[in-house]
């Protein structure tokens, strides 16, 4: 912490996010790897706030001594209806309320908060004003924008880009202007010595839903014989029913012993995975910015990914292969992947882990978000439009 740093007065950050557990996916990843960071970064004090779960009391370890205040939700689990949690927001006495993720109740809460405290009010939308993401559920997101993100978007002070790519889309979506938009990476924690021997498996992790691509990874993995290559692919997440469904009826077809699905995968079992992966597969159609593809790197697997997921420096630095979206492509990338000289992904994951030490550490980008909050706090940024 510098010495401007030390003389500014501690801040009190709500975090708010739909979901105060592993359900709420790789927002609720951000939020924890948000908290931890600022809390041993100094000078803020986060509190979360969410929805509770079956998962949120043994999730809630994952935050330490970070407080989490939560509330049961009602209803569909799309809106994540929390009755009482704005009071509670309320009642927290924050400086300043950060949202992780829109188009569910709790931008209703950060938007009440906001008109209520007249205090700074900032948003992240985590890659869901992307245009794959609005194309899909045009009628329910239109009732959302005039039910109630529309209000919430003018009473932010400030919103939040994880990439210069979803700025574009924030703009264009809230009509927001550039100067109240910042551009944040996510974080993560850098293994300090990660294993260098690795079997020959191909990862992901994340949530099972139709953006990921799965269906056609799993086509590309047929093409591609990786069994005749000694490969194996390993699908570790969770999501709804009929997707993780759909995808299992898709292994059954193939009854190829090479692909298997784990469910989801949480702690130490999730770390061991991704030390042991040789690749992370991630040929996704529609990111914000994967913590997945970060948690990877992190352990220095390099990964195997589309455009989509917003990391170009993987791509010019050498710790990711490109994929594309169509089956083809990630075929041929796979094959190539199968066949690189033990050197070259040495190099490649090098480089990743380096990446995850430096441009992501918790570090570098606790220090960011600190040095924002306290603009925030000092007045810098006006308060809507």
């Amino acid at each position: 912490m510098t010495g401007d740093e030390k003389n500014q007065r501690v801040l009190r950050l709500g975090l708010l996010t739909a979901r105060a557990s592993r359900l709420g996916g790789g927002v609720f990843e951000a939020v924890v790897a948000q908290a931890q960071a600022l809390k041993a970064h100094g000078g803020i004090t986060p509190i979360v706030f969410g929805a509770a779960d079956e998962f949120t009391a043994e999730d809630k370890k994952r935050l330490g001594t970070v407080e989490l205040v939560s509330v049961p939700s009602r209803g569909p689990a799309a809106f994540d209806y929390a009755p009482g949690l704005l009071p509670l927001i309320r009642a927290a006495d924050l400086d300043i309320l950060h949202l992780h993720g829109i188009w569910q109740y709790v931008s209703l809460c950060g938007a009440g908060w906001a008109e209520a405290t007249k205090r700074p009010y900032l948003i992240s939308p985590h890659g869901m004003l992307d245009p794959w993401i609005t194309a899909r559920g045009r009628w329910k997101k239109a009732l959302a924008r005039v039910g109630y993100e529309r209000r919430s978007w003018r009473d932010a002070s400030l919103f939040h880009a994880l990439t210069e790519a979803e700025a574009r889309d924030i703009a264009r979506e809230t009509g927001t202007e550039k100067s109240r938009i910042a551009v944040v990476p996510n974080y993560v924690a850098a293994d300090t010595a990660p294993p260098a021997p690795r079997a020959p498996l191909v990862l992901y992790i994340g949530r099972i839903h139709p953006k990921k691509n799965l269906e056609a990874l799993v086509e590309a993995w047929s093409a591609a014989q990786a069994s005749e290559a000694g490969y194996r692919l390993a699908i570790a997440g969770w999501g709804e029913p009929a997707h993780v469904a759909a995808l299992q009826a898709r292994f059954a077809a193939l009854a190829d012993p090479g692909i298997a699905f784990l469910g989801p995968v949480y702690g130490e079992q999730k770390q061991k995975l991704l030390r042991e992966a040789r690749f992370m597969v991630l040929p996704s159609l529609s990111e914000g910015l994967p913590m997945a593809v970060l948690e990877a790197w992190a352990a220095a697997t390099p990964s195997l990914m589309s455009a989509a997921c917003n990391l170009p420096e993987g791509f010019a630095q050498g710790a990711a292969l490109e994929t594309g979206v169509d089956s083809a492509s990630i075929a041929a990338t796979l094959r190539r992947a199968f066949a690189l000289p033990a050197a070259d992904w040495q190099a490649m994951s090098a480089v990743a882990h380096a990446l995850a030490q430096s441009r992501f550490s918790p570090q570098a980008i606790a220090a960011q978000w600190a040095a924002l909050y306290h603009r925030l706090a000092a007045g810098e940024y006006m308060s809507g439009p």
